[in-house]
């Protein structure tokens, strides 16, 4: 049986980020990017890469509200290498997607990640969308293969009236695969498989033109 070692360097960021970023305010930490065209600050120990290193487009991320603040117009992930994972863990991430884009764009977890500041970038993702679907996808080097293409699913919350919805992801990793839950419900059961590479940096993904809060972020060893 494969053992488990965590490493989290932010564990949903909310405590120490409602302690230091009251009443909305921005702090910036010694973060950096990976990507032209940008110069940024955020929190502590976070680096961004980019899907296209030569957008040019604003990137936003910052402690807000206890949580984690994205406002971007390029997709990107979002990662501190020091939060890791391996063996059988799980990694949650409540997500509030502020207000509808033009467009259903996803956003949600990363897990399994290696090398993602290099060529040989490789991680998992779990992600949602305005639309009311979910994804689970493989990302290695410049290639992207699909484990569990776009399928709608009622546990995944819409926009309401006001425009915003809030969905908690969690990835339940295991010896023997991955669960992947959105707001409690188990709606994909993988095995495991080469692509399903679960162990290394826990993360954000967020996609093109979107206003994402993420809150209570952070990993867990299973059955806890």
């Amino acid at each position: 049986m494969r053992g488990i070692i965590l490493t989290a360097a932010v564990l949903a960021a909310a405590t120490p980020a409602a302690a230091q970023h009251q009443h909305g305010t921005h702090q910036h930490g010694a973060g950096h990017q990976h990507g032209a065209g940008h110069q940024m600050q955020m929190p502590a120990g976070w680096q961004v890469r980019l899907d296209r290193p030569g957008a040019t487009q604003p990137v936003h991320f910052m402690q807000m509200n206890g949580g984690l603040h994205v406002v971007l117009g390029p997709a990107a992930i979002f990662y501190d290498p020091q939060t890791t994972a391996t063996g059988a863990y799980r990694a949650q991430g409540t997500f509030t997607l502020n207000k509808p884009s033009a467009h259903p764009e996803a956003f949600g977890l990363l897990v399994g990640g290696r090398d993602l500041a290099g060529e040989n970038q490789d991680y998992l993702y779990f992600v949602v969308r305005q639309d009311g679907k979910f994804l689970v996808k493989h990302r290695a080097g410049t290639e992207t293969h699909t484990l569990f293409d776009w399928t709608a699913h009622p546990a995944v919350r819409q926009p309401g009236a006001d425009g915003r919805a809030t969905n908690t992801l969690a990835v339940d990793v295991s010896e023997s695969g991955a669960r992947f839950l959105v707001n409690g419900t188990e709606v994909a059961n993988l095995p495991r498989v080469p692509m399903l590479n679960t162990d290394g940096v826990v993360g954000l993904r967020v996609n093109h033109n979107l206003d994402v809060l993420a809150t209570d972020f952070g990993v867990q060893p299973a059955g806890t």
